[in-house]
C-alpha cells in the first residue's frame, strides 16, 4: 500500500509542477442569467469580432434567448438582407486571412469550452494586449505570446505597455516575469468600463459555447435530489428486508 501511495504522489509531481508555472487568469465573475450582459456581449461581438471570427454553430435566431425580438436582431445585429435562421458566419477568405495574420482567424463558437479557464481565459486575454514594436501588428498579449491578432478593441481600451521583472533561478538563468501594465494612451472607456466590455464578451461566448448550460445545471440539481430521496427509500427498504437476518 505504501508503494502504491508513493507511486501516486510521484505521478502527480509533473502535473503540480506544470500547474504552478501556469499563467494567472483574472476572474471574469460572469453571470449567465444577466440578460443585459448577454445583449451587450452580442452587440460587441457583431461590431468588433464577427468580421474575422465566425460562430458557425450558432444561429442569429438563438439570440432571442437574450430577451431580444426577431425585429431587434434583424435591425441591430444582422447584415441587411440576412435571414434570422442563418448561422453567424462571415465572408472572410481563409487564404487571404492566413496571409494577413499568419493563420486564419479561428471560429469561436466553442472557444469558452476549448480554453482552460473558459470565461476567465477570454476575460484575461481581452485585457492582456500591450504594445510590442517587435511584432508585425505592433501588439502582443500577456497570456497568448506572439499572437497574430491585432488589438481590435484598442480604441476602447487605449494602448498599454507591459512591465516585466527579471528573475534569476538557482542555476543562474534569468527569465522575464510579467509584473504589471502601464497606460500609454487613453481609450474611449475608463479601465473599469473596459473591464465590463471584456466581461460582457466573455459572458456571451460562454453562453454560445453551451447554450443549455443553465438548463443542464437546473436538471442536475433535480437529479441529485431524486438520487438522495431514492437512496433514503432504498436504504429503508433494505433495512426492512434484512431486519430478521440481523
Amino acid at each position: 500500500m505504501k508503494k502504491l501511495i508513493a507511486a501516486f504522489v510521484l505521478s502527480l509531481i509533473p502535473v503540480l509542477g506544470f500547474a504552478s508555472g501556469a499563467v494567472h487568469l483574472d476572474s471574469a465573475n460572469i453571470d449567465l442569467k444577466d440578460q443585459a450582459a448577454l445583449q451587450r456581449g452580442a452587440k460587441l461581438y457583431v461590431n468588433y469580432c464577427l468580421g474575422c471570427h465566425s460562430l458557425k454553430y450558432f444561429r442569429y435566431q438563438s439570440l432571442m434567448a437574450f430577451d431580444l425580438t426577431e425585429d431587434q436582431i434583424k435591425q441591430n445585429l444582422m447584415p441587411s438582407g440576412g435571414k434570422i435562421g442563418e448561422l453567424m458566419t462571415n465572408a472572410m477568405d481563409g487564404e487571404q486571412a492566413a496571409k494577413w495574420f499568419g493563420a486564419p482567424p479561428p471560429d469561436l463558437t466553442l472557444e469558452a469550452r476549448l480554453k482552460e479557464g473558459g470565461a476567465d481565459w477570454i476575460y484575461t486575454y481581452l485585457r492582456g494586449f500591450y504594445q510590442d514594436a517587435s511584432r508585425p501588428l505592433g501588439v502582443n498579449n500577456r497570456i497568448f505570446p506572439n499572437v497574430g491578432m491585432p488589438h481590435v478593441l484598442a480604441d476602447l481600451q487605449g494602448m498599454q505597455k507591459a512591465v516585466f521583472s527579471e528573475h534569476q533561478d538557482k542555476d543562474g538563468g534569468k527569465t522575464k516575469v510579467f509584473d504589471r501594465f502601464e497606460q500609454l494612451t487613453p481609450g474611449q472607456l475608463s479601465p473599469k468600463e473596459y473591464d465590463g466590455v471584456a466581461r460582457d464578451l466573455a459572458t456571451f461566448l460562454t453562453h454560445v459555447s453551451e447554450p443549455m448550460q443553465l438548463e443542464r445545471q437546473r436538471l442536475g440539481i433535480y437529479a441529485m435530489i431524486f438520487m438522495l430521496v431514492f437512496f433514503v427509500l432504498a436504504y429503508a427498504l433494505k433495512k426492512e428486508y434484512w431486519k430478521d437476518v440481523h
